[in-house]
């Protein structure tokens, strides 16, 4: 059922809360990779981004989605007062879902989706805190998961842990890849042990294995999230974010996240194979420095969405070298995938870049669960 059937469900029917855990009920989060049914897109905020941003910002989103809706259906939620501009500015082909927000990254304040063996769809509505209390306002973002899922009249978990979509990465077959500075910060679940967050990691997400990385990237507004250091792209292989200069401030938690990698192991009991792709050149906002990664592409049905920052300052020529490095890597890990770039610099001055900006919906009743 697509989601504009989905959207006219009765009330009781996109309602339905599953009482037990994913692990419990025999749902699992699939891998990146495997079919998507659609893609989930928040529209730009005022309330996350400044005034002067904004326009640029929509633009670009803009053309995320329409990029993205040549490979699958794209939904964009759009909050009620910004119906008119998203409609001026959004493809014919992508479909507006109206909806109240706050931030608007979907990977983080939407549900993540699990699937079980019969290819029956749910989603796991975790616990929002902005990031750790980032905003002062984000009470819409906190109840986004909930209202999506009521709008596709799909199953809901009701999860006890503040967590984000874009501090997990997972394989689809067991193991997920987390970070310390993001999961084990004060300001997400204090309560909580090391431990107690791996077990619910397994209980929520039905993995076994959870691979710690250290440090996330410098000045990132969410503490760290794994999404813009390393992602799996294929069973047992991992992309991960590297350095090259000794004296940038990222050298030191990039090397010692490789090194954690090359030492792991996933739910299979395989050693990982590491491919490094190199850090872009810094840019900064004020003094702030942008966080960005090549990591925190999108992979839709047949195609990476990948960001390239190459156009940013007058100072650096467009078909940025390091740009052109990544578009290689990935294309070398994804043979069978078209390789887009999309200019993303507008987008990070808002916090986070393609991966956060998107939600893959996996596609239902698909063999191979």
């Amino acid at each position: 059922m697509s989601f504009e059937q989905r959207r006219g469900s009765p009330r009781g029917e996109s309602e339905q809360m599953i009482g037990k855990t994913p692990a419990e009920a025999g749902y699992r989060m699939r891998a990146e990779w495997e079919p998507h049914e659609r893609c989930w897109i928040a529209w730009t905020s005022e309330k996350a981004w400044q005034r002067e941003w904004l326009e640029p910002a929509q633009k670009a989103i803009a053309t995320l989605a329409k990029t993205i809706s040549g490979f699958e259906p794209v939904t964009v939620a759009v909050r009620p007062s910004d119906v008119e501009t998203a409609r001026m500015l959004l493809d014919p082909a992508v479909t507006v879902w109206e909806v109240e927000f706050d931030g608007g990254w979907s990977r983080d304040i939407g549900p993540t989706f699990v699937v079980d063996a019969h290819g029956q769809i749910a989603g796991i509505d975790w616990q929002f805190n902005s990031w750790g209390y980032k905003l002062e306002t984000y009470a819409d973002d906190a109840a986004f998961a909930e209202r999506l899922l009521h709008s596709t009249g799909l199953p809901r978990f009701a999860a006890p842990i503040v967590l984000e979509g874009g501090s997990i990465h997972v394989d689809g077959a067991g193991s997920v890849m987390v970070t310390e500075s993001c999961l084990l910060n004060p300001n997400r679940n204090p309560a909580l042990s090391r431990r107690e967050i791996e077990v619910n990691l397994k209980q929520w997400l039905n993995v076994e294995q959870v691979i710690w990385l250290g440090q996330g990237l410098i000045d990132d507004l969410t503490d760290g999230h794994v999404d813009n250091l390393a992602c799996f792209v294929s069973p047992g292989v991992v992309l991960a974010l590297d350095c090259d200069d000794p004296a940038d401030a990222n050298y030191a938690a990039l090397k010692d996240n490789i090194v954690r990698l090359s030492h792991a192991r996933d739910a299979q009991g395989r050693s990982l194979e590491v491919v490094t792709v190199c850090q872009p050149t810094p840019i900064y906002d004020g003094t702030r420095r942008l966080s960005l990664s090549y990591v925190n592409f999108y992979l839709a049905n047949g195609a990476v969405i990948m960001p390239e920052f190459g156009d940013a300052p007058e100072s650096r020529p467009k078909g940025d070298r390091k740009d052109r490095e990544a578009v290689d890597t990935l294309a070398r890990l994804f043979p069978e995938r078209t390789v887009l770039t999309i200019p993303s610099l507008d987008i990070l001055r808002g916090g986070g870049g393609i991966h956060c900006m998107t939600q893959q919906q996996p596609l239902t009743f698909c063999f191979g669960n």
